[in-house]
């Protein structure tokens, strides 16, 4: 019952999604309700010899690390015609409250949980991100938005002027608003002095881990959450690479590729997590056999797309889901900072300035 991603389909199975509308911007979805952690779907397009995959993938809101690891063996630079693109447009939830900004640096996404209007059904909106590199990592754990710029200035820190001064590339102490700022035109920046979520001057790196720990998005996407999050908004960021959640009674596994230290995916040493991952999603409701076969598999392949498993629920569990906080989706053992319906669902479009701005990384 595991699905495979096929990456060579017949043209008439691609006809029905040849006219599928771009997503231009932020993805946004009904929240799932108690017990539900699905969102999105799988989608596959007909390549066309014009686009490259990082056109398609800031097209549809993706990020460049995430649309390669599902397309193996897709010539990036030149998508030929009679190879179908699979775009990554499904997620789990992360096991975390659905409130607020969520960072998952595993998988490199961002989760927006706005405030409920009255009348109208929750909503979850969600955009892929640029993370720190290994040697500058972004933090885990809480903080909040402290507050919004738009069209900041950059003033680089020491450290940032003396690793490109090493490569002979010297960084003024400030760099003026404009289509040069690496910061774009906004930013948000968090209660951890010199972290930000940004835009870009250079939005075809999005989904990568090439910042010096600031979270950066498309530049769309950085404007629509600056419109939409109030200072004060609570952000946390954690470290998921195993996800687990349930849609239509199904189980889901979603695993994310580890990293070394030049920010290359690579295999987990170590896939003993995801056990727990599952352990966690099925406690305390009847469900099938579980085949830990199945499991390792997905957790082995680390696509990063949800995979359908075989093991399902009882349907009188979830009429009997009344608690929102009980309900949310498994991941694997997140590190925040501490020590210690089955249609496909189409996405849709969805501060005062201060006179200057403190250093910052980019």
């Amino acid at each position: 019952m595991t699905r495979t991603l096929p990456h060579r389909l017949p043209r008439w199975l691609l006809a029905g999604l040849a006219f599928l509308a771009p997503v231009t911007g932020a993805a946004t979805y009904p929240l799932p309700p108690p017990g539900e952690a699905v969102i999105g779907e799988v989608v596959a397009l007909p390549g066309e010899r014009r686009d490259t995959l990082s056109d398609i993938a800031r097209r549809y809101n993706v990020g460049w690390d995430a649309i390669r690891q599902a397309n193996p063996g897709v010539n990036a630079w030149m998508v030929d015609r009679d190879v179908s693109v699979i775009l990554p447009t499904q997620y789990i939830l992360p096991a975390a409250p659905r409130e607020g900004v969520v960072l998952n640096l595993a998988e490199m996404r961002v989760y927006y949980f706005p405030p409920a209007k009255a009348g109208q059904p929750p909503e979850v909106v969600t955009y892929p991100a640029s993370i720190g590199r290994m040697d500058w990592r972004t933090p885990l754990g809480p903080t909040t938005i402290m507050r919004k710029t738009e069209n900041p200035v950059w003033n680089p820190p020491a450290s940032i002027k003396r690793e490109h001064a090493e490569k002979g590339d010297f960084l003024p102490d400030s760099v003026a608003a404009g289509d040069d700022n690496p910061l774009g035109r906004h930013a948000l920046y968090l209660g951890r002095s010199g972290y930000l979520i940004h835009g870009t001057n250079r939005p075809y790196g999005i989904g990568m881990r090439v910042t010096h720990g600031c979270v950066r998005l498309y530049p769309e996407d950085v404007e629509e959450l600056f419109k939409r999050v109030a200072v004060g908004t609570r952000v946390l960021m954690l470290d998921a690479p195993f996800k687990a959640g349930w849609k239509d009674d199904v189980l889901y596994v979603e695993a994310h590729p580890a990293f070394n230290e030049e920010a290359e995916p690579e295999a987990h040493k170590d896939i003993s997590p995801v056990r727990q991952v599952v352990l966690d999603a099925v406690r305390g409701q009847p469900h099938s056999a579980i085949d830990w076969t199945e499991i390792e598999l997905i957790a082995r392949q680390a696509t990063g797309v949800p995979m359908a498993t075989s093991i399902t629920r009882s349907r009188a569990v979830v009429e009997q889901a009344t608690q929102p906080q009980a309900a949310v989706p498994a991941t694997a053992p997140a590190r925040t900072g501490s020590k210690a319906d089955p249609r496909p669902q189409v996405p849709t479009r969805t501060g005062a300035p201060v006179a200057k701005d403190r250093k910052s990384r980019s």
